[in-house]
This record gives C-alpha cells, structure tokens and sequence, in this order.
C-alpha cells in the first residue's frame, strides 16, 4: 500500500466517523452549530414532567418574591404569606403520600 491511497483510507474513516457521529447526535436531539456549539433540541413529550416543571417554575417565582419583598414594610404579610404556602405544601405532600 502506498501513501496516497494510505492517506484516502484515513480521510475516509475520519469522514465516515463524523458523519455517525452526527446522525447519533441527531437521534439524541442534538445540533451543532457553525462554531460548533452543541444544543439540545429535543421535546419532552412527558405531561407529567411539563407540570412539575410549571409547578417548580411558579414556586420559584413566589420564593423570589417572598425573598425580596422580605425588607419591605409587608414582612409580616411576607410571613404569613410564607407560612400558609408551607403549610399548604405540606398537606399537599401528604396528599401524594
């Protein structure tokens, strides 16, 4: 075997490699870009994990809130407030239980 042919063989199996590599990647829901940054961009079918994601997103925003509005004059209602969403966090996980 000489060089040149030697040389066309490894283009080749590099070429083959990427082009695997990137149909798996596809598969996996993962694109890359020109500067080869790597996305996922998937769809999570699941309804259930959409709710809980919804669910966690709702809770952070009222922790955000009760964590600034904390030094306000309102800290009392803040409070209050806080320790209903607990309590009510607290049967809910009763519940499920």
């Amino acid at each position: 075997m000489n060089w040149p042919i030697a040389v066309v063989l490894i283009v080749m199996i590099v070429a083959v490699g990427k082009v695997m590599a990137a149909k798996y990647r596809a598969q996996a829901g993962i694109i890359q870009d020109k500067q080869g940054n790597q996305q996922w961009v998937g769809k999570n079918d699941d309804p259930e994990a959409q709710r809980e994601i919804e669910n966690l997103r709702e809770r952070i925003k009222v922790l955000e809130r009760i964590a600034t509005d904390g030094n306000s004059l309102d800290a009392k209602e803040t409070r209050r407030i806080s320790a209903e969403i607990e309590a009510l966090r607290d049967k809910q996980v009763e519940k499920d239980n």
